[in-house]
């Protein structure tokens, strides 16, 4: 199963967030700022990163660039997961980012499932295991 670690200072965003990804049967793990985000990866090695970028204790950048810089987290996908606009995915990309998802895009506050499908894309062309996605796609 894919292991991923959402990073996210909002309590109810990162809440729902797990909610919705756990019950898609991704195995959840959450930090609430830019340090504990560091210390969980280098603890859990997860299988990707979602990671906000307007966060206490250590920016999103910040963290994006200590965990690339790290020999111990550096092969580790981040997706940053931001409010800002898209003009900062170019600079997030090439600072070690994946993938971009910007939050007001996702509709979140209507559901999960734009959230779900985009990162499906994303772990699919990551090569990593989609368990939620390949169900519902297998029942069609």
């Amino acid at each position: 199963m894919t292991k991923i670690l959402l990073v996210e200072d909002s309590k109810f965003l990162r809440m729902a967030t797990e909610r919705a990804l756990a019950r898609a049967g991704y195995v959840m793990r959450t930090a609430a700022d830019g340090l504990e985000a560091i210390e969980l990866t280098r603890q859990e090695q997860p299988d990707v990163i979602l990671l906000d970028m307007m966060l206490p204790k250590k920016s999103g950048p910040d963290v994006l660039k200590a965990l690339k810089k790290d020999p111990t987290t550096q092969t580790i996908p981040v997706v940053a997961f931001t409010g800002l606009s898209e003009k900062n995915a170019k600079r997030l990309q090439e600072d070690g980012a994946c993938a971009y998802l910007e939050k007001s895009a996702l509709c979140l506050d209507k559901g999960c499932e734009t959230l779900l499908n985009a990162l499906g894309e994303i772990l699919r062309e990551l090569g990593l295991e989609t368990p939620g996605l390949a169900k519902s796609q297998g029942a069609r």
